[in-house]
Formats: structure tokens, C-alpha cells, sequence
């Protein structure tokens, strides 16, 4: 198809008749009334004589999850598409995807719909495409992604903010654009009316777009996009969050896992450590055999009691919170995105750490949570469990201020508490004005250290420089850990893949490992060795180990402070070899032929949610007068054709060594579902033979378990027994 003529092609083309509509349907009541308004404006829109027509993808462009580039104008025509104008690290951006997953799960290519993201990048680290990719796999983005590393569609539609949002019909002609998020509703609104309008209009191509994920190709890690690590100076063990595998490891120092808690895949719940799932966790602080979490994409903070082996939800409520000043008792008070905690004080004495410091990313504020009664600078007493803001106006600024609520902050990260004079201030990564600021536990002041400019509404004044102030620059750094031995603060400069260290007293910034190159050169040497995107990071009990989440590596690194040289942690479980990198990957078992007159079992359908285990329990009974054949494996597969993703992260297969303790298999439904219904095959080999082995023979059986899955929470299910005598 011949691309149009345009008339005009920026986003202010459409703003008269979309604001139209929008001022209608704010007085809509009904539902049928909003889809007419919807139907009405797309009439009009689709009537103009000339189309608001989106210009063709430029030439040249790098492009992921994708076999090949994609033409606007030949694979898009017929459908409804959705350009998501994105850069990666943008907390706005990454509150959106869920809308965008939901929405990908109730309409397909099939039925018409396709999301393109455009990274259009706000930083120059930001548009390299394997900095893209690790993103895409982070945030498990399943759909096209272009690499607009020069904004060039971005000017040509004069987009203004990330994220934006814009609509587009089956002749690459505008329809909508929504701006920033927490638009859910209207995108579905309009989604669906556009899909339904030009279905009437046999317009609607149901073609697939050959998709291949990047995330496919991932190798199997011990780690995967580790978010940040705390050190517990008591029990001499390390807690790391293991971000993209969704779960929370407690490791002694040698590297050997002693506890893995939640993962592999997305969720939400508490109880039992074998129960409990976690979503995308950054944050971590240990005491006393407890381990608080920022739950990021959950919205929630957790506790780990190890000594109870439970998990609990202590703020938040699980859904991402607007609320900007807090003050409920925590499991009820909403929240957003927090992206690191910390302990603190609400006192004089030092020791005491009754306050739980949040970095409230999501609106780009610092909170506090209190562990036991208390009061805050400027507070009156509170009560244990309240959890309220305590620095930051929620607007995204590089603000300083004496007063901490006229103070702002641009999407804090990285915490750090220097509890003693003459500092007595928590030390904040804030990482979209690539700047390091104090916050005052006396009064609550919000202060420069390094980094950005003066100007509060600058949020560009990034780089790479070593300096005293604001002279020094950084790049989107999300971590920080402060040294109180030598009185310094360490930095994780992540976009500049180095780390820094600053003297608060003089404010020089200097490099003190890394190259600036995004790669995995491993060396003695500091100044040699690389890393890419380090996120977190975290001082050892006696000053002489700095523990280095070096998240795109998928890796925690070790720096000596005292010798200067640099390692590679291990990580390893107690009863296997030590791993140092990728885990080695084992051969896919085949599935053996089930015989012809193997039955196969259709089972009751079972309600669940994303995130719940099913369990299925075997109870075979063999023919009387046999057993299992020696030296033979019987075994079990699961299978679940045509809903493939149901399979990934599970353990697709298991032997069955005896049948007086046969195998409990477990399913976990994963977070991100692309169906509502699905059915899960569990097909069984039996090998047995007569008592005197004189005679031998092969059985299988298939139970087919259909799923109901629903968003709503399900109580919990009990196991499924799969019984058949032979």
C-alpha cells in the first residue's frame, strides 16, 4: 500500500476533536453511551479528506522481537496500531507496560491489534541496542520495539513527554494520542471502538506479524539483572536481589545460596517461603533475620522473617498508589514503584533503627515506614506501621529546599544512611537528574552533593566527569553505599557502567573502577576492569569489601578496597558444583511416543490467578504381580500445546523411581498470562514387568487439565490428584 498523503502529521492535528470528545465523555454515564461518543468521533476523524498519516519507519533502524524491520505501510496496513513512545529507564514509562501487557492479552494481531514501541531515548547510554535489549527482557516486553536512536519519528510527530502513547488506523492514520500514564481506561475505550469500527468496515487484516523474542535466546544464569545487594554484618551473609528472576537470595559469603525465596516467575503473595512471589524486587535491607524488600512492580514493601520462613506485605497494597503524602497504617496506604529501602532513625540514638526509608520512585519521593512508634523531623508522634511521606513534593524536579515537602526529587533509587555527626543525613541516588542529594535526619533539608545544575527544572545536565560538585557529572546513577570506616559515599553511575566515590566534606566526585565501557572485562585492576549498568551496591562489616550488583552482567562483583582488585562472586546452591556465570544448559528431553491405546483423561476445569501453584499428585497403581523395570526411567512431561508460555520457567519433566513414592509435580501460573483458558497435558511413561521379569511392557497415560485463569485473586487450590490403574 502506497503511503499517503499527509495533512500535517503532528500529534496537535488531532487535539481540537480529540478534546471535544473528551470534555462528551466526561459527562457519560453509561457505558454504551462513552463506546457512541468513541464511534461518533472515529466517523468524523475517518471522514477528514485527507488521513493525519503517520510517516513510514526510517530506513536502517535496529529493531527487537522482530525476524525482520517492520514497514508501516506493508505489514501494519489493516490493523490498529499502537506506537508507545518510551525510553527505558523513565519510571512513567515503566508503570505503563502493565496497561500495554493487559491489553496485548485481550486482543491479538488475529483479532487486529498490534503495539510498537518506539525507544526514544532520553539518555545517550540509552540508545545502544544492547542496553535496549537487557530493558525489553527486563520489563519482559514481548511486542516489536524499533530503536529511534535519533528521535527521528519523535520530531517528525512533535511528541513532547515519555510516554505518549498514539493510536493509529489501519492506513497508518492517527486517531488518538494519550499522554503520559494512568490512562488505562481510555486506551481500552478506545482500542476497542477503533477495532470494532473499521471490523464493520472490513478493514481489519487478522495476518500475523512473525515475532521472535530476543528473550528466547537468554542463557540460563544464576542471576539474572540483579537489582541491588545488602550485607548483613552480623550473620556475614550477603542479600541480593535477583531482579529478573523475581526472586530474593540469602548467600553466605562464599557465594552458596542458603535460602531462594520467590521466582522464577512474577507474582504476588505472602506466606510460606516455597508460596511467596515477588514481582521485579530492587531493594533490600537485612537485620536480625529480617530482610525488608521493595517489591518494585508490585508496589508493595515486604518482610522476609528467615526464622519463621515467611513472607508478609507491610506497606502497600498492591496496586500502584497516587498518593503523595501518606499517612495510613502501612498494609493499607498505597504506594508507587518503591525502588530501595533502608534502615534509619527516628531519634538520637543511632542504634535504635525504627524507621524503614523508602525510595518512593514512582513519586519521586522519599517515604518512611515506622517499624515502632516514633516521631519524624518536624512530626508529631506516630504510630508503629505508618507509613507517609517524608521528603519530596511529588513533581519531578532537581529541587533543593530547607523545607523537605517543597524539596523534589526525579525518580530516587539509591539510599544510603550516615546516621553520625557531623553528617546525620540519608544519602539519595536520584537518578533522572543524575544527582546525588542528603537528606537532613535533624530537619529534613534537602541538599545538593554532586551532579545535574542548578536549574530544578533541568533534568538533561548529565555526564561523565569527574569534578567537585556540580561540577561533576554522572548519568543516571541508581545506587549508593556510604563507607563510614573511610567517611566516603560509593556510587553506582550506572549509564556511565563505572563506580564513583565522593568525600561529602570537599563534594569530589572521582571514577574509581570501570572504563565507561558497557562490557564484562574482568581484570585485578579497578581502572581495567568494566561493568554495565551497576545498580547496586554495598559496604562489607569491616570496610575492606564493596559488593557491586552489576545488573546487566547478571553478576555480583567484588572489590577489595584495600588490594584494589576485583572478582567475580559465585553463586552456587549447597548441593551442586560452584557456577561462575551462565548455568550450563541441558538438552531438552523428547517426549517419547505414547502407544496408540494410552488413554487420555480430560480432568475438571480449575480456576486460578497468575502467580498461584498448582500441584498435581501421581497415584498410579501398577498391574498386580509387576514392578518398575530396572534400569529404565519411567517418567512424567508436561505439555501444554498451542500456550507454550504456560512451560517457561517450570521443570517440564521428572522420573519416576518408585511408585510407593511417586512425584508431586508442580505448576506455577506465570504472571503474565497471554490466555484466559488453556489446558495442561501431564503425559506418564510407565516401564514395568512381571515379578520374574520374564515379560516387559511400555504404558502411558495423558490427563489433560483445563485452566480457567482469572485475575482475581482465587483461593488457594488444592493438589490434583491424577489416579489410574493399569
Amino acid at each position: 500500500m502506497a503511503v499517503p498523503g499527509a495533512r500535517g502529521c503532528s500529534l496537535a492535528g488531532l487535539l481540537p476533536a480529540q478534546t471535544s470528545l473528551e470534555y462528551a465523555l466526561l459527562d457519560a454515564v453509561t457505558q454504551e453511551e462513552k463506546d457512541s461518543l468513541v464511534y461518533q468521533y472515529l466517523q468524523k476523524v475517518d471522514g477528514w479528506e485527507q488521513d493525519l498519516s503517520v510517516p513510514e519507519f526510517p530506513e536502517g533502524l535496529e529493531w527487537l522481537n522482530t525476524e525482520e524491520p517492520i514497514s508501516l505501510y506493508k505489514d501494519l496496513c489493516g490493523k490498529v496500531v499502537i506506537l508507545d513512545f518510551f525510553t527505558y529507564c523513565c519510571i512513567n514509562c515503566i508503570h505503563l507496560l502493565p496497561d500495554l501487557h493487559a491489553l496485548e492479552h485481550t486482543y491479538s494481531a488475529k483479532d487486529g491489534l498490534l503495539i510498537v514501541g518506539v525507544h526514544s531515548a532520553k539518555f545517550p547510554n540509552e540508545k545502544v541496542l544492547d542496553n535496549i535489549k537487557s530493558a525489553v527482557l527486563r520489563y519482559n516486553i514481548t511486542h516489536p520495539v524499533v530503536n529511534d536512536a535519533d528521535a527521528s519519528l519523535w520530531q517528525e510527530l512533535e511528541v513532547s513527554c515519555w510516554p505518549t502513547l498514539v493510536i493509529l488506523g489501519p492506513r497508518g492514520n492517527m486517531l488518538f494520542s494519550l499522554i503520559g500514564e494512568g490512562h488505562k481506561d481510555k486506551l481500552f475505550l478506545y482500542t476497542s471502538i477503533a477495532l470494532k469500527y473499521y471490523k464493520d468496515r472490513g478493514q481489519i487484516r487478522d495476518n500475523k506479524i512473525e515475532v521472535k523474542l530476543y528473550k528466547d535466546s537468554l542463557p540460563l544464569s544464576p542471576l539474572l539483572f540483579p537489582g541491588k545487594v545488602t550485607v548483613d554484618h552480623v550473620s556475614n551473609r550477603l542479600v541480593i536481589a535477583d531482579t529478573g528472576h523475581h526472586r530474593i537470595l540469602v548467600i553466605w559469603k562464599n557465594g552458596q545460596i542458603q535460602y531462594s525465596i520467590g521466582g522464577p516467575n512474577p507474582g504476588r503473595k505472602d506466606g510460606i517461603f516455597s508460596e511467596s512471589t515477588f514481582n521485579s524486587p530492587q531493594g533490600v535491607a537485612m537485620r536480625n533475620n529480617i530482610i525488608y524488600v521493595a517489591d518494585t512492580e508490585n508496589h508493595l514493601v515486604r518482610k522476609i522473617d528467615l526464622e519463621a520462613e515467611m513472607v508478609s506485605t507491610v506497606a502497600g497494597i498492591g496496586i500502584q498508589g497516587t498518593d503523595k503524602e501518606g499517612g495510613a497504617q502501612g498494609e493499607e496506604q498505597p504506594i508507587s514503584s518503591p525502588w530501595d529501602v533502608a534502615f534509619g532513625t527516628s531519634g538520637s540514638d543511632i542504634q535504635r533503627e525504627d524507621i524503614l526509608w523508602i525510595a518512593m520512585a514512582g513519586t519521586h519521593q522519599i517515604w518512611a515506614l515506622l517499624l515502632d512508634s516514633g516521631r519524624l523531623p518536624k512530626k508529631n508522634e506516630l504510630k508503629k506501621g505508618t507509613c507517609l511521606r517524608f521528603a519530596g513534593s511529588g513533581n519531578e524536579e532537581n529541587r533543593n529546599n530547607a523545607y523537605p515537602h517543597k524539596a523534589g526529587f526525579a525518580q530516587p533509587s539509591g539510599l544510603s544512611l550516615a546516621p553520625d555527626e557531623p553528617w546525620s543525613c540519608l544519602f539519595v541516588a536520584d537518578s533522572e537528574s543524575s544527582t546525588v542529594r542528603t537528606v537532613s535526619l535533624k530537619d529534613g533539608a534537602v541538599k545538593h552533593l554532586v551532579g545535574g545544575e542548578r536549574d530544578p527544572m533541568n533534568l538533561f545536565a548529565f555526564g561523565d566527569v569527574d569534578g567537585v560538585g556540580i561540577n561533576a557529572k554522572l548519568q543516571h546513577p541508581l545506587g549508593v553505599t556510604w563507607d563510614k570506616k573511610r567517611n566516603l559515599l560509593y556510587v553506582a553511575d550506572s549509564y556511565n557502567h563505572k563506580i564513583k566515590v565522593v568525600d561529602p566534606k570537599t563534594k569530589n566526585c572521582s571514577t574509581l573502577a570501570g572504563t565507561g565501557d558497557a562490557s564484562n572485562a574482568i581484570t585485578s585492576s579497578f581502572t581495567e576492569s568494566t561493568f554495565n549498568e551497576p545498580g547496586g551496591l554495598c559496604i562489607g562489616e569491616d570496610g575492606q569489601l564493596l559488593y557491586v550488583a552489576d545488573t546487566n552482567n547478571h553478576q555480583i562483583k567484588v572489590m577489595d578496597l584495600e588490594t584494589k582488585t576485583i572478582s567475580v562472586l559465585s553463586i552456587f546452591r549447597p548441593d551442586s558444583a560452584v557456577v561462575d556465570g551462565p548455568f550450563p544448559v541441558e538438552k531438552p528431553k523428547t517426549l517419547p511416543k505414547l502407544p496408540k491405546s494410552a488413554p487420555n483423561i480430560r480432568l475438571s476445569p480449575v480456576a486460578a490467578s497468575p502467580g498461584q501453584t498448582l500441584q498435581f499428585k501421581l497415584r498410579l497403581d501398577l498391574p498386580s504381580g509387576t514392578k518398575l523395570t530396572e534400569g529404565v526411567s519411567s517418567c512424567w512431561f508436561l505439555t501444554a500445546e498451542g500456550n507454550e508460555w504456560l512451560l517457561q520457567g517450570q521443570i517440564p519433566s521428572g522420573e519416576i523411581e518408585s511408585i510407593s513414592s511417586q512425584p508431586v509435580i508442580s505448576l506455577q501460573i506465570p504472571g503474565d498470562c497471554l490466555s484466559l483458558e488453556a489446558v495442561i497435558s501431564v503425559s506418564v511413561f510407565l516401564y514395568y514387568c512381571s515379578a520374574d521379569s520374564n515379560a516387559c511392557m511400555m504404558k502411558g497415560i495423558v490427563f489433560s487439565q483445563p485452566l480457567q485463569i482469572s485475575s482475581a485473586h482465587q483461593a488457594c487450590i488444592a493438589p490434583v490428584e491424577l489416579k489410574y490403574g493399569f
